[in-house]
C-alpha cells in the first residue's frame, strides 16, 4: 500500500508521496513513487503512483523510453489533458499485456496515478487516473486528490485546505495528513518525497526527501499532537445527561 496526495492551488502545486511497499509483514522496502518530466520554460509534468509496483514501473519506463521518439509523448503533447490521456493509454497497454498472467495467478496488477503540472500557455492542472485508464480533473471546489491509503489523512485536508490556501500552509496540511496516516497504518511509511511548484515558473522543483527523524517534520507533528490535546481539553464540558 502507499499514500500520495497532490494539491492544485491558486499559487501552484503541492505533492507528497510516501515510499513504502510491502508484500507481507516480512517483506518491506522503499521505492520512489514520484516522477518528474519536463523542459525548462516549456512544461513541467509530475506523476505519483499507487498500486502494483511492477505495473507502475512498467508504465513509467514506457513513458520515458518514448520521450524522444516520433510518437506522441509527455514532452510534446499539447495539453495536460492529452498528457493524462497518454498515461491512461499506456496504463491500459501494460495491464492488457500482463492480463493473462495476472488472471492465472490471482495477482492484482492494477495501479493508479496522479498527474500534475503545467504546460506553457495553460494553467496548472491535476488529474486522477484510475486503474482502467480513465481520469477526472481537480477543480477549485475539490483542489486535491489522494491515491492509496487515503482515509486517515482525508479529514484533515477536507477541513483545512482551500483553493486559495498558501503553498506553505498547504504543505503543512499535507505533511500532517501523512503523520496521521503513518500513525494509523503500517503500510505507509517514511521517507516522504515532497515537491512544491510555484505557478508559471515552468521549472522543475528540486524537491525534498523527508527522512526518519527529520527535524521539521518531527516539530510539526509534535505541535499537532499537543495542539489537539489542548483543544480537546478546552472544548465545552459535556452536559450531565451525556454522561449518564
Amino acid at each position: 500500500m502507499t499514500y500520495c496526495v497532490a494539491m492544485n492551488l491558486a499559487d501552484g502545486l503541492v505533492l507528497v508521496s510516501d515510499s513504502r511497499t510491502n508484500a507481507g509483514v516480512d517483506h518491506i522496502a522503499s521505492f520512489r513513487k514520484l516522477y518528474t518530466f519536463g523542459m525548462p520554460g516549456e512544461r513541467v509534468i509530475m506523476l505519483q503512483t499507487a498500486g502494483n509496483l511492477a505495473t507502475s514501473q512498467a508504465v513509467i519506463n514506457l513513458l520515458r523510453l518514448r520521450l524522444h521518439g516520433e510518437t506522441q509523448n509527455l514532452l510534446n503533447v499539447p495539453s495536460l489533458f492529452e498528457a493524462a490521456r497518454l498515461v491512461g493509454e499506456t496504463l491500459r497497454e501494460v495491464t492488457a499485456y500482463d492480463a493473462a498472467a495476472a488472471a492465472s495467478s490471482g495477482i492484482d496488477m492494477s495501479c493508479s496515478f496522479l498527474l500534475t503540472g503545467q504546460i506553457r500557455g495553460e494553467p496548472t492542472g491535476l488529474f486522477n487516473i484510475y486503474p482502467q485508464g480513465n481520469f477526472i480533473a481537480a477543480t477549485t471546489d475539490t483542489p486535491y486528490f489522494q491515491v492509496g491509503e487515503s482515509k486517515y489523512g482525508k479529514p484533515i485536508i477536507d477541513r483545512a485546505l482551500r483553493y486559495d490556501s498558501e503553498l506553505e500552509q498547504a504543505l503543512r496540511c499535507a505533511l500532517i495528513s501523512f503523520d496521521s496516516t503513518i500513525r494509523s497504518n503500517l503500510s505507509v511509511g517514511m521517507p516522504l518525497d515532497v515537491l512544491v511548484y510555484r505557478r508559471d515558473t515552468l521549472v522543475l522543483p528540486q524537491g525534498y526527501r523527508v527522512a526518519e527523524n527529520d527535524p521539521y517534520f518531527e516539530e510539526i507533528r509534535e505541535q499537532w499532537s499537543n495542539g489537539l490535546r489542548s483543544l480537546l481539553a478546552g472544548l465545552s464540558v459535556a452536559p450531565d445527561f451525556y454522561l449518564d
